[in-house]
């Protein structure tokens, strides 16, 4: 691994730990959808502005996956963020528990749908991850809005979460939902959020790169 690999790799894992981390504990604290959907978001502009520049600020393996379906990134660097980002939700949620015992529990993306029709959540967060990575290319790939593409990004996914949060967790990256559902034991819902998060990112990914592209 080269340096600027490094770089990268650790960037995305400083990364996607603030995200699991902020945005676990916003969840944790019971203060409800608006809380957590503004600590979501207005992180996640945090994140793109202090690492973009190093590593494109994914922080998200469905953003990834988008990205190397879109033939943005080769397969390398996606393995690379992948292991980043896992590993960098799973000490998050970790430190969670540590910090108040219990928080990764409550800090899951879970919703109502969740229990009552799983894979409904899992069709609701492949739409919302959708949205997420069509911003992503549009704004940050394609530079369409110049220098406020971390907003673009944190309001889109602000706006999912007020929209999901009551009915999925509104997770739409599967390190966030992999992390705190590890550590609190709970994987019942693992496989179909997996599913419908990376399938979200996948079709994004397809449709921006080769419908949506830029005409640059």
């Amino acid at each position: 691994m080269n340096n600027q690999s490094l770089k990268s790799g650790l960037a995305e894992f400083i990364g996607t730990f603030t995200l699991v981390f902020v945005g676990g504990f916003a969840v944790a604290s019971g203060q409800g959808v608006v809380a957590a959907a503004l600590a979501h978001g207005l992180i996640l502009v945090g994140i793109i502005f202090v690492y973009g520049h190093i590593s494109g600020a994914h922080v998200n393996p469905a953003v990834t996956l988008g990205l190397l379906v879109g033939r943005k990134i080769d397969i390398a660097k996606a393995v690379t963020y992948w292991i980043a980002q896992f590993a960098g939700g799973i000490i998050a949620a970790i430190l969670l528990n540590v910090i108040v015992p219990g928080a990764a529990k409550g800090g899951q993306t879970i919703g109502s749908l969740t229990t009552s029709a799983v894979w409904s959540a899992a069709l609701l967060e492949a739409v919302m991850t959708f949205l997420l990575v069509s911003a992503v290319y549009q704004a940050a790939v394609y530079e369409k809005v110049g220098n406020l593409a971390a907003l673009a990004i944190g309001l889109t996914l602000g706006g999912c979460i007020l929209a999901g949060g009551t009915y999925t967790g509104a997770s739409l990256n599967p390190a966030r939902t992999l992390g705190p559902a590890l550590v609190a034991g709970d994987l019942s819902y693992i496989v179909p959020y997996l599913v419908g998060i990376f399938a979200g990112g996948i079709v994004a990914g397809l449709l921006h790169a080769n419908f949506f592209k830029s005409d640059k």
